[in-house]
């Protein structure tokens, strides 16, 4: 680059995501859509839920994204028996100093993959909530701060309802976008058998090229380039009209948080960024809103029992709510 990462401009921000977009393709097949989220979600400073059956690559892809972004790489397999210090860590006595020692755990990284979320105790899952909100982790009354770029990838299986634990709403509202990862394509499932096929053992992101295009300092400084863009009056009355149809809604039994409305005009405006542009138009923010609001709404018990999906619902308050011009 031309110019030091402190001084990145929304077409060098443009040209960061695509060498991304270009080394995670690489090694994952058919998931541009989850990747251009992942991105969002980085320079806004939010959080990821990925839900999608077993074997479709969800802890693989997090991995890779970590990988190529250059962020320090952590994963939590969540299980039952998960206590809060196996994620945050705990002050240890040191007999040879005679002084409690902080032994971190595996939430002291850049992007932490909490795999299988939902099958740890409400108690477990707790512990990622200052975390997620804040970037800092207190153990015995002690706070200690997390990277500026800490991130949450978490995955959860849609499919076992046994021994599962369900996010309750005050953590789902921490995450910026629920994901939801499909089974691929007949096209795109016969590029994966090839380009795994050929291969035995254990794979990860350096088997398949994939190289640190990026780095703690200019992800740093895409986040700040995002400052360069302009987000309108009528853009910020668009997504507050959204979120604020949710709760009028007869087949929406809780709506959108105001924190929702937040997190959907700064991803908005990352999108922009992302895509070199310096304002952001109403295509944002209505690319973003279903991966916005899905995971913040409960339907109705009417609504339910007719079958309707939230998905539906939200497209047709997009298509209902008047956007600027």
């Amino acid at each position: 680059m031309s110019e030091t990462p402190a001084n990145m401009t929304l077409e060098q921000t443009a040209e960061l995501a695509g060498a991304i977009r270009a080394e995670v393709g690489k090694a994952v097949v058919g998931m541009d859509m989850v990747v251009d989220h992942l991105l969002i979600a980085l320079i806004a400073h939010g959080h990821v839920l990925m839900e999608g059956p077993p074997g479709t690559a969800k802890t693989f892809l997090a991995q890779c994204f970590a990988h190529a972004t250059g962020m320090e790489f952590g994963r939590i397999q969540f299980t039952p028996d998960l206590l809060p210090g196996d994620i945050l860590g705990s002050n240890l006595f040191n007999f040879q100093t005679s002084q409690f020692t902080l032994t971190r755990g595996p939430i002291f990284r850049e992007l932490l993959l909490a795999d299988e979320i939902n099958r740890t105790p409400p108690k477990t899952q707790a512990a990622l909530l200052e975390a997620m909100q804040e970037r800092r982790v207190t153990l015995d009354g002690e706070t200690h701060s997390l990277s500026d770029n800490f991130m949450v990838v978490a995955t959860q299986n849609p499919i076992e309802n046994q021994g599962v634990y369900p996010l309750p709403e005050a953590q789902l509202d921490r995450f910026a976008f629920k994901l939801l990862v499909p089974y691929p394509s007949a096209e795109e499932e016969t590029r994966i058998v090839k380009r795994f096929g050929e291969r035995s053992g254990p794979q990860g992101p350096t088997d398949f090229g994939i190289a640190h295009v990026a780095s703690t300092a200019s992800i740093s400084a895409a986040q700040a380039a995002v400052k360069e863009v302009t987000l309108s009056d009528d853009v910020v009355n668009y997504c507050v009209a959204l979120v604020r149809a949710t709760r009028d809604s007869a087949d929406i039994a809780s709506g959108a948080s105001p924190r929702a409305a937040v997190i959907l005009a700064n991803a908005a405006r990352a999108r922009a960024a992302l895509e070199g542009r310096a304002y952001v138009i109403p295509d944002d923010v209505k690319a973003l809103a279903t991966a916005c609001l899905r995971h913040r709404l409960l339907l109705s018990p009417a609504a339910e029992i007719e079958g309707k999906q939230v998905e539906d619902l939200v497209a047709g308050l997009i298509e209902q709510t008047e956007a600027p011009r």
